[in-house]
């Protein structure tokens, strides 16, 4: 069967640089406005008819969708749109009225306006709305759109459809070494992430990944085992394709394509052209794990034993900021009224996808992240394709995410890459050009492959097609993989999942130096999934081997070389009001460390005592919940010491 793959627009990345100029232009004049709302996402070009709105919890207003109307509505009036008027060019333009929506997962409401309202009049009634004592934050509910990925040219394609793996071994440069070996393309691989030696230690088994995107489509090499246990979170018809309003199960493709009519007309200009269904989340989908490997043909996903739970929030023209953020809740194992919960609570959390604004804890995409956080789930999204600051975009510059920055196979940031200090490591997501230039000659090794569907609209069933594309799009994926498998290393020993705090301080202290010095700042490096599941390995396997600590029981006549660590461990429940470890008696010379979730080393610690001889003590009040770790290091051999770990109990 031969391959198909069409030429995307290859200007993508040049046409949302210029967007992201005006865009910034526009943001001076309103910055994040006053403390309860934020204007950052509107453009002068913009039209916005829907905006979430939090009461204060016990307002009337909180508690009747008729009160909230009757506060928009003097709302509006306050902000002059009362009335019918006329447009710049003379346009007659109509009163604006306002109706309920929906409650979102995070508490707040979705109200509309009768007209989509431009910049000026949007910010006007979100002043007005802000106003209310009753109102604690408001937001427009903005489009968000799959990050604008590059693809590769229909000659760089592989040739056919084989049963064999040369298309990883070809292909898949992103999952190898960075140890300067040529490519099957000739050019040296400075910019691998290791996976393939990190497949030794993990396979992601056990874990849940939901990719929030366009959804995912059948194909010979991908695994869509929780494709119907997956949810379509677009409610707006016109971006789901659907003939009703609302949301229904399964979390399949049904395509996003804007070459046909209402979407030409009403989703498309200078910047987004219009465009054939793109199949993003099926090529994102196969590099976190979707892709089937070890099975004889095609390419490799990196957590080929997680399952991969596919969300559509992406549609028509992108996918609305109220529709995301349940789909993050929801992802994460939290309630949404109207659809039945998630039988499949996901670990990590992938967005590959975002827009202009600037994130704050109190906007709903913020709040969203926080409550999946909550829940244990970590959440990695990408960085944005416009060579500007991260700090600019959204969900990118939100609190509590792994925000992922894009290099190529040199190593060097990609020349679209966003960049800045919201951004926390990179990874490989293709640089197009040879030697990762901002020009000249496309090549193989520029793109990630993966699985990719070859409809123009609506999928082919069981498609056989792979494509190339480039992108934080790609370099996202990366990153979740291998969360999944740092993850499942965790649980393949018995131990509990690491927080999201956790993971991105792993993969923050393993992340390689790139060979070529970054332009931009892109944070603590390139992604070394092998080093970043290997620490995990090492410390779960030091966890298990610690010698548990009975409340107030002391371990008596211990002993250990110079040098030598012992690890102890002691369980601290919920409320206790102190903790006290400490070493005493026998001969020799001992340092104490002390900190919580994983053992402490002398570079990685909570509190420490050091003083000469044995008698060591370190104390804290209120301790948080949980295994904490005891790590006696001999600093000259030792012999004959008790240890002892005591709580105080809670009432």
């Amino acid at each position: 069967m031969a391959n198909r793959m069409r030429i995307g627009a290859l200007l993508g990345a040049s046409l949302a640089f210029a967007f992201s100029m005006a865009a910034h232009a526009a943001n001076n004049t309103g910055g994040l406005g006053g403390t309860h709302y934020n204007i950052s996402s509107l453009k002068n070009n913009g039209q916005y008819d829907r905006f979430i709105v939090t009461w204060r919890p016990g307002s009337a207003e909180h508690a009747n969708p008729a009160l909230m109307q009757q506060s928009m509505g003097a709302a509006i009036s306050r902000a002059g749109l009362m009335r019918s008027t006329f447009g710049p060019q003379g346009t007659r333009m109509a009163a604006v009225h306002a109706s309920f929506g929906r409650r979102l997962a995070i508490g707040a409401d979705l109200l509309r306006t009768s007209r989509k309202l431009d910049r000026s009049e949007a910010a006007a009634l979100m002043a007005q709305i802000a106003s209310d004592p009753a109102v604690l934050h408001v937001a427009p509910d903005v489009l968000r759109r799959p990050v604008a990925d590059i693809a590769a040219p229909a000659s760089l394609r592989p040739s056919a459809f084989r049963p064999s793996d040369a298309d990883y071994r070809q292909y898949q440069w992103d999952l190898k070494a960075p140890s300067g070996h040529d490519t099957a393309f000739g050019h040296r691989n400075w910019g691998g992430s290791r996976v393939n030696a990190a497949w030794d230690l993990a396979d992601g088994k056990g874990i849940v990944i939901a990719v929030l995107d366009t959804g995912i489509t059948t194909h010979v090499d991908v695994n869509t085992q929780l494709a119907s246990a997956g949810y379509d979170f677009i409610s707006d018809k016109l971006l789901s394709g659907r003939k009703k309003d609302g949301r229904r199960a399964g979390g399949w493709d049904r395509g996003d394509w804007t070459t046909s009519e209402p979407w030409k007309s009403m989703c498309t200009d200078a910047f987004y052209p219009p465009q054939p269904s793109s199949w993003h989340g099926t090529h994102v989908a196969s590099t976190v794990g979707a892709e089937r490997t070890n099975n004889g043909i095609g390419m490799a996903g990196i957590a080929y034993r997680a399952r991969v739970l596919p969300v559509r929030v992406l549609g028509h023209c992108g996918g609305y900021d109220s529709d995301i953020s349940d789909a993050i809740i929801w992802a994460a194992g939290g309630h949404v009224d109207g659809v039945p919960d998630n039988t499949h609570p996901a670990q990590v959390i992938n967005l590959s996808l975002g827009g202009y604004g600037q994130c704050t804890a109190d906007d709903p995409m913020g709040r969203a992240i926080a409550l999946a956080n909550r829940r244990g789930a970590t959440v990695v999204v990408a960085a944005g394709n416009d060579s500007d600051n991260a700090k600019y975009y959204s969900p990118a510059s939100c609190p509590g995410t792994i925000t992922v920055a894009a290099t190529g196979v040199t190593s060097r940031r990609a020349f679209y890459s966003n960049y800045g200090r919201a951004v926390d490591l990179a990874a490989p997501g293709g640089g197009i050009y040879a030697g990762d230039r901002s020009s000249g000659d496309q090549v193989t090794d520029g793109f990630v492959w993966q699985a990719i569907n070859s409809g123009a609209s609506g999928p082919v069933a069981d498609d056989s097609n792979y494509a190339g594309y480039a992108g934080t799009s790609q370099a996202t994926p990366h990153v979740s993989g291998t969360i999944a498998l740092m993850q499942g290393a965790r649980l393949a020993r018995g131990l509990k999942p690491l927080s999201p705090a956790k993971v991105l301080e792993i993969l923050q202290r393993t992340a390689a130096t790139p060979r070529v010095a970054p332009d931009r700042r892109i944070g603590a490096g390139i992604l070394d999934a092998y080093a970043a599941v290997n620490m995990v390995v090492a410390n779960a396997a030091t966890a298990t081997q610690a010698t548990m600590l009975g409340n107030g029981a002391a371990r008596t006549g211990q002993s250990g070389a110079k040098g030598s660590r012992t690890v102890y461990r002691i369980d601290v429940p919920k409320g206790a009001g102190t903790l006290r470890v400490r070493t005493s008696g026998g001969r020799g010379d001992v340092t104490l460390y002390l900190k919580r979730g994983t053992p402490a080393t002398p570079d990685d610690y909570h509190c420490r005592s050091a003083h000469s001889g044995t008698a060591e003590s370190v104390k804290l009040d209120r301790p948080a919940a949980g295994t904490w770790y005891v790590t006696v290091v001999g600093r000259t051999a030792y012999s004959g010491v008790s240890v002892i770990g005591k709580y105080t109990s809670p009432n």
